[in-house]
């Protein structure tokens, strides 16, 4: 009996901050996609690997010759549909790139289930979180058995010839064996493994480092800046230009939120400050954005090995009013430092000193970053 595997890798980077796939991200040694490929590769006789629109040859390069690479879909199912055409093994294993310190045991499990006549298996962890199941309204409908629930991971094992039934209906399932349950075929579950965890965020990445031994060191560091009001500035604060307020004086553009969110990091990584990435005396960061010394520092910080958890700022003001314009300043500062979790909040000091007798404006920021 053969066994071809599928791995699903047409996901994006974007929760990363990164501007290529998520199965190309580093783990360590190896790419994502390298770590699955090494865990299904030796109980298996075929793999095949649906990728990005437009990395296909990228992916090959990666992979080598042996594997068949085809061109992913919009959606996960249609990612999975697309490399079904090119399966010649009895049985198949649905893989999920993100899911990519999954273990050779796990697989073989699923394989020896199958083998012993089950005709779709999936491996299940215990749910151990109280689930509600709640109405449009908002509010609560029933409350699940949490004995009874699973939370479902892959790789999933199928006879070939159950999934590409249950892939003819075209269903956008957000796994096979829903697929499968829908044309009335029973799925076996098995026990999972903790380390078969979704890769999705940074932090999920932190988790996964663990599992291969890696230490991640955290740290944090605080942020400070502030400046007096000056006629004729124009004001930018939160990485937004804000035409009906009055700018403050400054060597760059006077953005105590970006300011204090560089100043956060470099504290944190121990790269120096503010003052001595981009003072006064060097010429070239006269009048430079707040966006700008944020990507630069994000820039810094990652050349060393650093990597954001997330950094929140507070603005300390009478004015602008930040309400209306928080979520737009988040995306932007987020986007700077390259997609990272960012909070912005704002408060006033009822009156008293600078901020408070509106003489200027300030802004206080705290980093979480860690190193691999």
């Amino acid at each position: 009996m053969s066994v071809s595997a599928i791995i699903a890798a047409a996901g994006s980077g974007e929760r990363f901050g990164a501007d290529y796939p998520k199965a190309l991200i580093q783990l360590g040694s190896c790419t994502l996609l390298e770590h699955a490929i090494a865990s299904l590769a030796p109980v298996t006789d075929q793999i095949i690997i649906s990728a990005p629109a437009g990395f296909e040859k990228q992916i090959s390069e990666l992979v080598g010759n042996e594997i068949t690479v085809v061109t992913g879909g919009a959606t996960r199912a249609e990612s999975v549909r697309n490399a079904l055409v090119f399966v010649t093994s009895d049985y198949v294993l649905v893989h999920d790139a993100a899911r990519a310190l999954a273990s050779t045991t796990l697989a073989q499990r699923i394989i020896d289930q199958l083998i012993a006549g089950e005709k779709a298996v999936i491996p299940g962890l215990a749910q151990i979180d109280t689930v509600k199941i709640i109405c449009a309204d908002g509010f609560v409908a029933s409350t699940p058995d949490r004995r009874k629930l699973r939370t479902i991971q892959t790789p999933q094992g199928f006879l070939t010839s159950i999934l590409q039934e249950a892939h003819v209906s075209n269903l956008d399932a957000t796994d096979d064996s829903a697929m499968v349950e829908a044309i009335g075929i029973k799925v076996k579950v098995i026990e999972g493994e903790e380390r078969a965890m979704k890769i999705t965020t940074p932090m999920d990445l932190v988790k996964a480092l663990s599992f291969l031994g890696f230490n991640s060191s955290f740290r944090t560091g605080i942020g400070i800046d502030a400046h007096a009001f000056a006629a004729g500035r124009p004001m930018w604060l939160g990485g937004l230009y804000w035409p009906d307020e009055v700018g403050v004086d400054g060597h760059s553009d006077g953005d105590v939120a970006a300011h204090a969110m560089c100043d956060a990091l470099f504290a944190a990584t121990q790269l120096g400050d503010l003052g001595s990435n981009f003072g006064v005396d060097r010429s070239e960061y006269a009048g430079a954005s707040g966006v700008q010394l944020l990507k630069e520092t994000y820039s810094k910080i990652c050349a060393s090995g650093f990597s954001i958890a997330n950094v929140t700022v507070q603005i300390i003001a009478n004015r602008p009013k930040l309400g209306k314009r928080r979520t737009e300043a988040i995306q932007v500062l987020s986007t700077a430092l390259g997609g990272a979790d960012v909070w912005l909040s704002a408060t006033t000091t009822d009156g008293m000193g600078l901020t408070g007798e509106g003489k200027g404006i300030a802004a206080i920021a705290t980093a979480l970053v860690f190193k691999q």
